[in-house]
């Protein structure tokens, strides 16, 4: 006889494992987010912060902890993906938001797209500033990364590739978040309208705050 599928192999649990890696990679981009405009207050006090989270002795554990949750993110968003297609071989010819308390969106009938587009983003980000570009600053032994950043964000196709990342980021939050919280029953109190207003408000914040500092590097960075 065969066994009984576990929870998290379920529908009902790979729902919770996406919802719950997701809201944790969120709260992780809001402290990400925090740190990096600090290039509004000084190059200085950005490459402070750099340099405290890289001596930090948990950042190696904390790294490998969200290289975890991002790869089950992933694998367990395309698993459900796929297992939808097939239990639906033959696709809708129109797409179209349902109306009323539809949650149907160009957001979140992309999730697929942006999510792939971020398994490429995430690690050329890494590649670009975290094994990027060393310079050492006038202090010994902390690494110059506003220099990083503002060489990168010098040219402009950089510029246009990360707003542009950013906006599809954006986009895969304006509906992963309000989702999330869904598929962790929260909605279920009646909070469910304030609920996805909250999701869209986090995704939006994000997205403007990240996608504003190679605009603020490219066209103001130069006179710091």
């Amino acid at each position: 006889m065969p066994s009984r599928p576990s929870f998290f192999s379920s529908s009902v649990g790979s729902k919770f494992l996406i919802a719950f890696t997701g809201l944790s990679l969120v709260g992780f981009l809001v402290g990400h987010l925090a740190g990096n405009l600090l290039v509004y207050v000084s190059p200085d006090a950005f490459n402070h912060y750099g340099d405290t989270l890289i001596k930090n002795p948990l950042v190696i554990p904390a790294e490998l902890g969200l290289i975890a949750l991002f790869l089950l993110h992933a694998y367990k968003a395309v698993r459900m993906f796929l297992g939808a297609n097939d239990a639906r071989p033959v696709g809708y010819q129109k797409k179209a938001r349902a109306g009323h308390t539809s949650r149907k969106s160009w957001a979140s009938t992309t999730m697929i797209l942006s999510g792939t587009f971020l398994l490429l983003f995430v690690p050329l980000h890494l590649q670009t500033f975290k094994y990027g570009s060393h310079y050492e600053s006038s202090e010994p032994g902390v690494r110059d990364l506003w220099r990083t950043v503002a060489e990168v964000f010098s040219r402009p196709g950089y510029v246009v590739f990360y707003v542009a990342g950013m906006t599809i980021i954006g986009f895969h939050l304006w509906h992963g978040v309000s989702s999330a919280l869904q598929s962790l029953g929260i909605d279920r109190l009646g909070w469910s309208p304030a609920l996805r207003r909250i999701g869209w408000t986090v995704a939006a914040v994000l997205a403007v705050g990240f996608l504003s500092i190679p605009l603020y590097v490219y066209f103001l960075g130069a006179r710091l």
